[in-house]
């Protein structure tokens, strides 16, 4: 056969792979998305306050939710390298401990959310008129620690396994519920018209707590199923074997986890801050951050999927020590996830105005959202090539690099910046997107350079093991 022709079977074998790995987390993406596009036009609908109150204390829980994502990824990256080496016992071994993780930081979270939930609004500068409606809301929509824990480490040992239609599934199937629970939940009984027939509909009138309840009651379903998923599982059940701490497996799973929660905490601790201060700046400024924020989280899709794939097939090819499936997967990932952004950063720009509406009533709340949105539509494309790159340092177990780049964009230019603009020069939300867009920038060229260097590789370097099998 042809070299030419044997390169393209090989790249497009490669890209099968990806895209195999990579839609169901897309449609996975797209349905939670879907979701918090209805939770917020359900409760927009409520009026400006109630959007308020459900987005200001959104960050804090991007902040609980990446640290706890922080310890699937140690175990990502070991499993998929354990597999791709062919030692399917010991991922199996590593499932195990994921249960003993999952008890444990599901517990310590569950306390600590519960026990801070009627102060974090005020930590959050939310206007003081509706910090009760926050705090009641932010306390029932995580009761359910435990079982939310539960579905994001399990998620993850699943896609590590490759298996990544499973958490799709369970995803469609828990969205669903949010989204009946919410329309059941959150209005007044009314009459609503079906077909031209008029239909009378039962409703509690829960308003904002009613979306609370609706998401909690979700979230327990999801960590419920995805837990029957992994202990059902042919390949990567953990029945058999001990959830008592195994330090073989926990040690090199912390290794790469504990960098990783450092960034993701570090990172979502400044996504804190940063919309504390534009909380700080009134309720107009946290509506449309909030609006915008909605908007914008569909568009990132493409990249969050691409991410998954690119990390569970670098830590494959590492296992197996495939020097030249491993090259070729970091362009494939690296070229398509240019295209799909490009895309949907153009769909962005041209569509901002119709899907700002969606979600709000007030044509201020609409024009301030739909400016910052034009902005951060044309820093899509970079910002999904350092998504992809973070993925291969994930599944290659090289955390500590990440580490350092996310916090110095986080803190070094999104803050700071922020904070000058804003407490400095009297700017308002536009700047605070700008400072944003340039923690962006800041990130491509960071991974870029990284990736480029080679080092993070361990094959270019043949006396070194894995850095998730030593």
């Amino acid at each position: 056969m042809p070299e030419r022709s044997s390169k393209s079977l090989f790249r497009a074998s490669i890209l099968g792979a990806v895209l195999t790995l990579a839609w169901p987390t897309m449609l996975e993406q797209l349905m939670q998305t879907a979701v918090q596009y209805f939770d917020t036009a359900m409760v927009g609908a409520l009026g400006t306050r109630a959007t308020a109150a459900v987005g200001s204390t959104t960050t804090v829980g991007w902040l609980i939710g990446s640290t706890i994502s922080a310890f699937g990824v140690g175990f990502l990256a070991y499993i998929s390298q354990m597999r791709g080496a062919g030692e399917h016992e010991k991922a199996r071994k590593a499932s195990a401990q994921s249960v003993l993780a999952v008890l444990v930081v599901g517990s310590l979270f569950t306390a600590l959310t519960l026990a801070l939930s009627g102060v974090i609004p005020a930590w959050m500068q939310v206007d003081e008129s509706i910090r009760p409606l926050a705090s009641e809301y932010f306390f029932i929509l995580y009761l359910p620690t435990l079982p939310r824990t539960a579905s994001i480490i399990f998620g993850t040992v699943l896609r590590a396994a490759g298996d990544t239609k499973t958490p799709m599934w369970v995803g469609i199937g828990v969205n669903a519920v949010n989204v009946i629970l919410n329309f059941l939940l959150i209005y007044e009984s009314r009459v609503i018209s079906v077909f031209g027939l008029a239909v009378p509909m039962w409703g509690a009138g829960l308003g904002v707590v009613g979306a609370g309840i609706a998401s909690a009651v979700s979230v327990a379903l999801g960590g419920a199923a995805l837990t029957i998923a992994l202990i059902k599982h042919r390949e990567i059940s953990p029945l058999g074997h001990s959830i008592k701490p195994d330090r073989a497996i926990l040690a090199p799973c912390m290794r790469v986890a504990f960098p990783n929660m450092l960034q993701r905490f570090g990172t979502s601790l400044g996504y804190v801050a940063f919309a504390a201060m534009i909380n700080s700046l009134g309720e107009l400024s946290t509506a449309a951050h909030t609006v915008a924020n909605t908007v914008e989280s569909a568009f990132y899709i493409p990249g969050y999927g691409m991410m998954a794939a690119a990390a569970t097939l670098t830590g494959n090819a590492i296992g197996a020590g495939d020097r030249a499936r491993l090259r070729e997967l970091a362009r494939v990932n690296i070229g398509v996830e240019v295209i799909l952004m490009t895309v949907t950063g153009g769909l962005l720009f041209i569509f901002a105005p119709a899907m700002a509406r969606v979600f709000s009533k007030d044509e201020a709340v609409i024009s301030l959202a739909v400016t910052v949105l034009r902005m951060v539509a044309v820093s899509e494309p970079v910002y999904g090539v350092s998504l992809v790159i973070e993925g291969m340092m994930q599944g290659a177990g090289r955390t500590v690099a990440p580490f350092v780049f996310n916090i110095i964009g986080m803190w070094g230019v999104r803050i700071l910046g922020t904070l000058i603009c804003i407490k400095a020069f009297g700017l308002g939300l536009v700047s605070a997107w700008a400072c944003m867009i340039g923690h962006n920038l800041l990130l491509f060229i960071l991974f870029l350079a990284y990736y480029k260097r080679g080092s993070w590789n361990p094959l270019n370097k043949p006396t070194e093991r894995p850095a998730a099998a030593e």
